[in-house]
């Protein structure tokens, strides 16, 4: 058959399976309800096996903390998404000694490289139900006080839990706070870079690429996580030893094909599908558009004060990664609103909703909470309106780092069980390690320069709409223009001396009254603006106050609806281990447009300019001339597959998660979505969503003829 002949038969099957995505990212307590589903739809595993938190697979995956990840040895390996290790691979870079550039590969365990400050392992390892005991007798309560209460309930049971040395405990509410649940994970903190491709490998096609679909990223890297010789958790250490992991998972050499099933484990970060119709509209009608052009300017704005192949450059990759994501995902989300008609679609279920409630009078309290939720939702859109320009205006990183310092004196001042979040001693390690990454990723001019942007946009307010106190502290008057403000921050960076680590780390003992002396202008700053700052909390607390007692009932109502119509209601996602499963699919998002579910070796070729991010490595180029497929080739394309489609519903947070077959085995990382898949965060359209997933045979691949990683292939049980 020649090669043709095979790309029609693979657009032809593209075409004519059924583009029907299978929403839901279903929490493991939820998969025996759906068991039937799972195995029609090809899983061989037993369904109440996924339900186990402590077997196989589930076992396995693992959270970073903002990504998912999973062991794949016995020795602590931990395989995740090229961009989510990639920030340690910037901390561990020089302008001199790019690891960016050039990649990593620890030749032995003694070679690998602390991962940036912060970076953690998290293995949940039980769930508890809690919501008696969080939520028992907060009916009719003030809204501040209900929040108070709630809040204090959740931080003593994570206290208790945490009475376990090793183990970081959380409690996550679902529906709304109809429901919570005791998240205890094990907490490996000495983690470390052992391997990731070049960025020319693992963010080929970069910015230009992303979202985009045919997609030839090699989106993967590995982490090792490391404990304490007696295997308890333990900070970064010579004398510490990989961890073993009670599960880890096989990595499929054979990989998929069309049509074949896969899930992923993972953790998502947060979606929006419950929300009502007035935050949807303050949403897509002014917040999104407002940042999004806002972002373009920043971007813009670090990329000028921090030239390429400079030192401030590889401190600010990161966050221009993320920001150039981020514009894109806000771009795509006001499209796909506009494409799916999302605040109509809102209108109309909510309309629905309430025509159901009307059906039966014992669902009169329904109505009533919906109504009152909806004004709540009026307020807090207004509320996030008019606090956006001030809350942009005090972006400057080192005003943050004072800010945060100043509240830390005053939380200190409590009993540690009564501080805020983020303020106990439990919270300390991450604290210490977030003022350590500020030497890596902090430049004053590219941090003056992006301070200036943000305020020319707040002098740009009628001054009604400003701030008093902010204007009053930075010496801001109704003439006060863009053009001031330069010699005005000149003042700030010359006389501040936070940029250094020893006193951001001394001050971290210091008292109130230390601060209120202090003559540094970021910190007065910080001093003038904290009454302002904690009003701001006070009225989003209360807020928050309120919707407890609302948002259940509306939950409630969304849930016994939906079970009238045979769908299991899942929570919006909320960070927690979430399971979503389908097949491998492609797709036709627009007439006239076919989304083939493979990608191939050649496609790399055929992009490749010999410039970022088109620039291949050499020798990948001529693996790929030679036909060098050794036994990573799938037949039905004719090459080695790159990335993959599946019509899984995922989001943000889910970047790493393990894709696995029908007997849990890893064939791929989720790691990214087609643009016309964006707006499902907030409508679900299964038509259009697709899922994109780097293939296990091209990690293979890479790390056996490109990189020489053929001893972490080996330390792998690699399975045919």
């Amino acid at each position: 058959m020649t090669r043709l002949a095979t790309i029609g038969l693979t657009l032809s099957a593209a075409l004519s399976a059924p583009l029907a995505a299978k929403e839901g990212m279903y929490t493991p307590d939820q998969l025996k309800e759906i068991s039937d589903e799972l195995r029609e739809t090809g899983l061989e595993l037993d369904p109440a096996t996924l339900a186990d938190l402590t077997s196989f697979p589930m076992g396995a995956v693992v959270s970073l903390g903002g990504c998912s990840a999973s062991f794949v040895s016995p020795e602590g390996l931990v395989v995740t998404n090229h961009h989510c290790a990639r920030g340690s691979v910037q901390f561990n870079s020089t302008a001199e000694n790019n690891y960016l550039e050039n990649g990593f590969l620890a030749a032995t365990k003694t070679d690998e490289l602390p991962a940036a400050p912060g970076s953690r392992v998290y293995v949940t390892t039980e769930v508890t139900d809690v919501t008696d005991a969080v939520r028992e007798g907060t009916e009719g309560m003030e809204p501040l006080a209900r929040y108070e209460l709630v809040e204090q309930r959740r931080k003593d049971i994570i206290a208790g839990c945490e009475e376990a040395a090793g183990y970081r405990c959380q409690v996550s509410g679902f529906f709304g706070g109809a429901q919570y649940k005791l998240i205890k994970r094990l907490e490996v903190r000495d983690v470390r870079l052992v391997y990731a491709p070049a960025d020319s490998i693992g963010k080929y096609g970069g910015d230009i690429d992303n979202w985009q679909w045919p997609r030839h990223t090699g989106d993967f890297a590995f982490y090792r996580a490391y404990v304490a010789p007696d295997g308890s958790a333990a900070d970064f250490g010579e004398a510490n030893v990989p961890y073993k992991p009670e599960h880890h998972l096989k990595v499929s050499a054979a990989g998929v094909e069309d049509g074949d099933f896969v899930m992923v484990a993972g953790y998502p970060g947060a979606t929006s599908r419950y929300t009502l119709l007035a935050e949807v509209e303050n949403t897509f009608d002014w917040n999104y558009p407002t940042f999004q052009k806002l972002i373009e300017e920043w971007i813009a704005t670090i990329e000028e004060a921090a030239p390429e192949g400079s030192e401030a450059r590889v401190k600010y990759e990161s966050l221009l990664a993320g920001l150039n994501n981020f514009e894109k995902n806000l771009r795509g989300q006001m499209e796909g609103a506009q494409r799916v008609g999302l605040v109509d679609r809102r209108r109309a279920r909510e309309a629905a909703l309430a025509e159901w409630i009307a059906t039966d009078p014992s669902r009169t309290e329904y109505g009533a909470a919906i109504a009152s939720l909806a004004e709540l939702s009026e307020e807090s859109a207004k509320a996030a309106r008019t606090n956006f320009w001030y809350g942009n205006a005090t972006r400057a990183q080192l005003f943050g780092v004072a800010r945060r310092l100043y509240r830390l004196s005053k939380e200190r001042q409590k009993p540690n069980a009564e501080r805020e979040s983020g303020y106990q001693e439990r919270d300390m390690t991450f604290f210490r390690q977030s003022m350590e990454a500020i030497d890596r990723r902090y430049d004053a001019g590219v941090d003056k320069a992006t301070w200036i942007l943000f305020l020319t946009g707040y002098l740009a307010q009628p001054v009604e709409e400003r701030v008093a106190e902010l204007d009053e502290a930075m010496g801001f008057t109704a003439e006060t223009t863009a053009d001031d403000l330069p010699e005005l921050l000149d003042a700030f960076y010359a006389g501040t001396t936070l940029g250094d680590l020893d006193t951001r780390l001394a001050l971290m003992e210091a008292s109130p009254e230390d601060f209120e002396a202090s003559e540094d202008p970021f910190i007065k700053l910080a001093v003038a603006m904290y009454d302002y700052g904690f009003e701001l909390e006070t009225q989003s607390k209360t807020r928050a106050g309120r919707s407890l007692a609302l948002r259940p009932d509306y939950m409630e109502a969304i849930t016994a609806w939906q079970a009238e119509q045979g769908v299991l209601a899942y929570p919006d996602a909320n960070s927690t281990l979430r399971v979503t499963f389908g097949n491998v699919l492609g797709g036709s998002p627009q007439d006239g447009l076919i989304y083939a579910p493979f990608t191939t070796l050649e496609g790399i070729t055929a992009k490749d300019t010999g410039e970022d991010p088109f620039n291949a490595p050499k020798r990948q180029l001529e693996l790929i001339e030679a036909g060098e497929y050794g036994e990573y080739k799938l037949d039905a394309i004719g090459s080695v597959p790159v990335n993959f489609l599946s019509d899984l519903d995922v989001t943000g947070g889910n970047s790493g998660s393990a894709t696995l077959n029908s007997r849990g085995e890893l064939v791929g990382l989720l790691f990214d979505g087609t643009y016309e898949s964006i707006n499902s965060d907030w409508d679900f359209d299964p038509r259009t969503t697709r899922s994109i997933h780097v293939d296990s045979r091209y990690m293979l691949w890479v790390m056996e003829k490109v990189d020489g990683a053929q001893a972490l292939i080996d330390e792998m049980d690699v399975v045919d």
